[in-house]
């Protein structure tokens, strides 16, 4: 499945949930999505979210995520944020 099929099925600012869903088929949906998506992609214990953002949300998620680098820098604080879910879900388990 291809983020532009995504935007089809999924108005921006909507969501869909699938549950009982392994981790396996999690890392595989991310997979198959990629790291450059349009879709917010969330696990909570087996419950899958998939969500579009609306335009105007994006514009603020990047100025806040900006506000938060600057922060964690000034405070000299590592973080992890610029890697996969995958990868983030290993370092912090």
């Amino acid at each position: 499945m291809t983020t532009l099929q995504l935007q089809q099925l999924i108005p921006p600012g909507k969501s869909i949930l699938i549950h009982d869903l392994s981790w396996q088929e999690f890392e595989n949906i991310l997979e198959e999505l990629g790291e450059h998506r349009s879709a917010r992609v969330a696990n909570d214990n087996g419950t899958l979210e998939i969500m579009t953002p609306l335009p105007e949300h994006e514009a603020d998620k990047e100025m806040i995520g900006d506000l938060l680098k600057a922060l964690l820098e000034e405070l000299d604080i590592v973080s992890v944020t610029n890697v996969s879910p995958l990868v983030r879900e290993k370092l912090i388990g």
